[in-house]
């Protein structure tokens, strides 16, 4: 029997238009579609009738199925000539475990093939209209993970401040320590965020404020993921432009 392929989907931050035409392709002709949680309605839909479609959707401390059983799926619906389109929320290489999820698939004689999708910072911040990188307040951007093990012992030194955005995944749930982490760590209180929740959907919430302030936000505005945590002095660029346009119709 010949041993199907699996191919490692991006979906993007939610919105289908936003699909690279080979995953939208690769949507429509799976037989199985193994999804993430983060994966909107609408994506899904884009399925044929008879596909199968199989969460292995992730909550903090709350698993569907855990990542090794997750790997075993995959091989296993490969080994029995089935095509499998994992499908993964934003770019299947950025905190997805596309990695992971290869590497089993290889040593198991399996072909893989990645298919990008937009990462969800690229993808929330342009629904945001916040440039990442901006000539006036940033040349560096960093991504980082919000939630897993040993928050507290990461070093996240340089990684924000003057001149740098530092885009936070999955950080709703431990916004106190990440607030608490990088002020220790001597990036201002003052230092403006933007937190984007649903992005590029219907739904979307773009809440902006201060670096102290971050816990109070999230739990003012009950913020649920997907939401990502854009900190640095681009999400103020909109302020600084209108404030300056303000001071020069006043001279």
């Amino acid at each position: 029997m010949k041993t199907g392929t699996i191919y490692l989907v991006g979906a993007g931050p939610g919105d289908p238009d936003l699909l690279t035409l080979r995953a939208a392709r690769l949507i429509g002709e799976a037989e199985v579609i193994v999804h993430d949680g983060l994966v909107s309605r609408e994506i899904l839909a884009l399925a044929r009738p008879e596909a199968r479609l199989v969460s292995v959707a992730k909550q903090r401390s709350k698993h569907t199925l855990p990542q090794e059983e997750i790997n075993a799926l995959l091989v296993r619906e490969a080994k029995a000539g089935r095509d499998v389109v994992r499908l993964k929320g934003g770019d299947p290489l950025i905190f997805g475990r596309g990695g992971e999820e290869a590497e089993t698939a290889r040593a198991c004689g399996v072909t893989v093939e990645f298919v990008p999708g937009i990462s969800a910072a690229n993808g929330a911040a342009a629904a945001a209209q916040i440039a990442l990188t901006h000539r006036d307040a940033s040349s560096v951007v960093s991504f980082v993970a919000g939630q897993c093990k040993g928050l507290s012992d990461q070093d996240w030194s340089g990684l924000a401040g003057k001149g740098r955005t530092l885009v936070i995944y999955m950080g709703v749930k431990t916004a106190p320590q990440i607030a608490e982490k990088l002020m220790a760590d001597g990036l201002s209180p003052a230092m403006p965020l933007a937190v984007i929740e649903n992005a590029a959907r219907p739904e979307m919430r773009v809440l902006r404020g201060l670096l102290a302030g971050l816990p109070d936000l999230v739990a003012h505005e009950n913020v649920k993921s997907p939401a990502l945590i854009v900190i640095g002095e681009v999400t103020a660029r909109e302020d600084a432009v209108l404030a300056q346009i303000a001071s020069e119709a006043q001279t």
